[in-house]
């Protein structure tokens, strides 16, 4: 089996060298011998240690599992190799792999995630020839100064500070010079190789990552799409007032250069940082809540890129209040009325813990049989939580290692989920994961708050939609007033909970207690 490995791993390497040298649209010598060649290597290298480390070893045994373990340990190093080598299209990829926290093994997720700070940085020759292409100057024309070191390095582009001649400050995202040519090129690469260990280990079953590649990348490069999402997301969301959007300088933006207002602050995930600056941890936890349930259930259209790097906090020193600043707008996942309608009663159903209507929605977002392990993934809760309701009990230290472990045990079901499920989903799953990451640093993961926040906001778009689909007056004011006792009921559970948690709610129970056993 392993000798097969290696050679259809061959057979591949010289299928894909036909196929791009014969393909017009490409132009091979853009690939470079030593990237693809790096790139088929790594892929013989962790198919041979799968195929031969766990041939002998009894299947499901404590032996099995360790090795198993160590496999995957050493094939995620190779891998975050590869995308350090390769960088560009592969960083991105291997980050996005690297946020899928409870879908992946743990020993994949923690060695990939280290590549949001490994990113390869530009030279100031290469940022200098992207400005002079794209808007036609020279650095010292556009600018009174500009910093050489970057604020941050991504996979596709970096950003600087800069000082416009007016003296305003600004940022300025700069796409890394070899990244366009190389992005499609590279993505076939990955669909051909991902095709040939498809044919060794029929259950790897990861395709919907190169189509997500495919669809999201060239989105991604292009900075104008980023400036015109960044405006449309500070539109919609303008009624909170704690979120600040940078302001797009659009005269001096192309597809390659996106000039913004300055904005700086802490990392969302940083506690020590909040503390320090008085800022109230569990009040920025909640308003993060707030702003993706309103993307995602009322809105449909929802940042996806979460990480700690693209989402700053600050106290504003006039007001005192803290504003949450949303950085990075090229991937947005757009969300069709049916997948949104049935997404927000899937959710309705898991918090109230009703398991037929978790059962229907679920298949009707492509779960099937899997129900049970669609909630789990989108809650990251154990199924015995699931059941008895997932507002009922915080995670607990346990319950989060079972899951995790569940990742790696159910790996082959996970992959064919995620092949099954509407191409929506897949950003939302990576979406939920990065805010999770985030409330768990914060120590405020599966708070009462959050899902009390996130039923408001699924209350209000089911009574949206179904206000938008009646055209009698007697009817759309009939949803209305049950949309009100809803949210009415939902205000008066928060206050009880509000009362149970605070000092004036114990004095209270004190008394009632005390009123009661004095009658007797």
């Amino acid at each position: 089996m392993a000798r097969r490995a290696l050679k259809v791993a061959s057979l591949a390497a010289a299928a894909s060298g036909i196929y791009l040298y014969g393909n017009k649209f490409l132009d091979p010598n853009d690939f470079g011998v030593v990237r693809v060649g790096r790139a088929i290597a790594t892929t013989a290298v962790i198919s041979y240690d799968y195929l031969t480390s766990l041939r002998s070893v009894p299947y499901g045994s404590e032996e099995y599992d360790f090795l198993k373990s160590q496999v995957h340990l050493r094939s995620a190093e190779r891998l975050r190799e590869l995308c350090c080598a390769n960088r560009g299209t592969f960083i991105k990829v291997g980050q996005h792999l690297g946020a899928l926290d409870y879908l992946l093994p743990e020993e994949y997720t923690r060695t990939l995630k280290v590549l949001h700070s490994q990113a390869p940085q530009s030279t100031r020759q290469e940022i200098e020839q992207v400005i002079r292409e794209d808007l036609g100057k020279e650095i010292k024309e556009l600018f009174v100064s500009f910093e050489d070191t970057p604020l941050g390095a991504a996979s596709l582009a970096q950003v600087h500070k800069a000082v416009l001649q007016d003296g305003t400050t600004v940022a300025v995202k700069i796409q890394h010079p070899k990244v366009q040519a190389q992005s499609s090129k590279d993505i076939l690469l990955m669909e051909v190789l991902l095709l040939v260990v498809k044919q060794i280990f029929p259950d790897f079953e990861f395709m919907w990552l190169v189509e997500e590649a495919k669809k999201n990348l060239p989105l991604e490069l292009d900075f104008l799409n980023e400036g015109r999402n960044a405006e449309k997301v500070a539109h919609m969301l303008k009624n909170f007032d704690f979120l600040k959007v940078p302001r797009i300088y659009w005269e001096l933006s192309t597809r390659r250069v996106l000039l913004m207002e300055f904005m700086e602050g802490g990392q969302v995930n940083d506690r020590a940082y909040m503390e320090r600056n008085g800022i109230n941890v569990n009040e920025i936890s909640r308003n993060l809540g707030k702003l993706y349930s309103e993307m995602i259930f009322v809105n449909g259209f929802v940042h996806c890129d979460p990480h700690p790097g693209n989402v700053l906090v600050k106290k504003c020193p006039a007001s005192g209040k803290a504003h949450i600043i949303l950085l990075d707008h090229g991937l947005y996942q757009v969300l069709s009325e049916s997948f949104r309608m049935d997404y927000c009663r899937l959710w309705q159903a898991l918090i109230k813990a009703d398991m037929k209507r978790v059962q229907k929605y679920s298949r009707r977002l492509g779960a099937g049989d899997l129900y049970p392990l669609f909630a789990c993934m989108l809650t990251a809760r154990s199924w015995e939580s699931v059941n008895r309701g997932i507002d009922r009990s915080p995670v607990s230290a346990s319950e989060d290692v079972e899951i995790r472990s569940n990742a790696a045990a159910y790996l082959p079901q996970i992959t064919q989920l995620l092949n099954n499920v509407p191409r929506q989903m897949l950003l939302l799953l990576k979406t939920n994961d990065l805010l999770r990451g985030i409330e768990s640093a914060l120590h405020t993961r599966a708070s009462a708050s959050s899902f009390l926040n996130m039923s408001r906001c699924c209350v209000r778009a089911v009574s949206m939609y179904q206000r938008s689909k009646s055209h009698s007056l007697y009817r759309r004011a009939q949803i209305s007033l049950t949309e009100a006792l809803s949210l009415w009921q939902i205000n008066l559970y928060e206050l009880f909970l509000w009362l149970k948690g605070s000092q004036l709610g114990n004095w209270v129970i004190a008394l009632l207690s005390w009123m009661h056993h004095s009658t007797y």
